[in-house]
């Protein structure tokens, strides 16, 4: 029974990281369409967001299999409750992309005046978060979790840098307003998946230590 068990959820630890990637590659081409103003890869990188919805249901289905099935002992409960609050923020991540990609869209028609360097920062730092949070839960390894937690600072401070450049932007000229809206929008959007990056990791604590940090 338990080897049955250790390869059910051997095959929920592969599926996670099957989400996790698709939600880095949403990043990486809603990120790569707003930086060269490309509508078709961002039209595209929409369309990873309906894989990621596919795998969140397949992730559910796993988890609710082995809560059934194999009546999990403490330990096992708390991994597979941990995963299932896991993919609602990983499907909110996907969906924080596609978000990204649509304003891309929108901007495609307007050249930039500018595009503050530190918005690519930001991505290229939540697609850390999103790949350490997922490979802490599957090597349940505590320290990277919890580098993961810290590591959201330097997502805010890039936050505010890019709030910074933008407000400046508009005084330079006022009529840059509607656009620095705009970026600052979406570099809302890279903060929010920072967010949902570090409850993952906060969850990925809880599966291991059985106490969540935040109570």
């Amino acid at each position: 029974m338990r080897n049955k068990f250790d390869e059910q959820l051997s095959v929920l630890n592969e599926t996670l990281i099957e989400m996790g990637a698709l939600c880095e590659r949403g990043i990486a081409m809603a990120t790569k369409a707003l930086c060269e103003q490309n509508i078709e890869l961002a039209k595209q990188a929409i369309e990873v967001e309906q894989d990621n919805d596919q795998k969140e249901k397949e992730i559910e289905d796993l988890c609710i299999k082995l809560l059934l099935q194999q009546q999990p002992v403490a330990g096992d409960l708390r991994l597979i409750s941990a995963a299932l609050k896991m993919v609602t923020d990983m499907e909110r991540i996907g969906d924080q992309a596609a978000d990204i990609s649509g304003l891309t869209i929108y901007l495609t028609n307007h050249t930039y005046t500018k595009l503050t360097e530190h918005i690519p920062q930001m991505a290229l730092a939540t697609v850390k978060m999103v790949n350490d949070s997922v490979e802490a839960y599957v090597k349940k390894d505590l320290a990277l979790a919890r580098s993961v937690i810290k590591y959201d600072d330097v997502v805010d401070d890039l936050f505010n840098t890019v709030k910074s450049d933008l407000i400046e932007m508009i005084r330079e000229d006022s009529g840059n307003g509607e656009q620095a809206i705009d970026l600052l929008m979406i570099a809302k959007y890279y903060e929010r998946i920072g967010d949902h990056a570090t409850n993952i990791s906060e969850w990925v604590e809880y599966a291991i230590t059985g106490v969540h940090p935040k109570g």
